[in-house]
């Protein structure tokens, strides 16, 4: 059975930091690219960013380029999403996605993460 478990998430001021991490299992990790996307309630979840298979390759929404940053861990099955410089308008629930093996579709998605920052 296919598990993503977020966590980290929680409450920070304007200007602060996050860590968000995904474990995975019950799937090969390693030839997944993983996506973070965040979806506040009434609107579409937006994409924020993702990251390849071997962490080669990283791409991120326009919205918070330069703030944050995805990593993952091949040996832990977890990737990460480093959020730096927060603003209310990241307010929103965080999840992450795993692909579908040597793809970016993504298949499987986790139960999302509260991140709710303060102004």
């Amino acid at each position: 059975q296919v598990q993503l478990v977020e966590s980290g998430g929680g409450l920070v001021q304007a200007g602060g930091s996050l860590r968000l991490s995904c474990a995975a299992s019950g799937l090969s990790f390693s030839n997944r690219a993983m996506g973070w996307s965040r979806q506040v309630p009434g609107k579409d979840r937006e994409f924020v960013g993702a990251i390849s298979w071997s962490g080669g390759s990283t791409r991120y929404a326009d919205s918070v380029k330069g703030r944050f940053t995805i990593s993952r861990d091949n040996a832990k099955n977890t990737a990460y999403l480093q959020m730096n410089s927060l603003k209310p308008e990241d307010t929103a629930v965080y999840y992450c996605a795993a692909s579908r093996a040597w793809s970016w579709q993504y298949d499987y998605w986790g139960q999302g993460t509260q991140v709710t920052v303060s102004s």
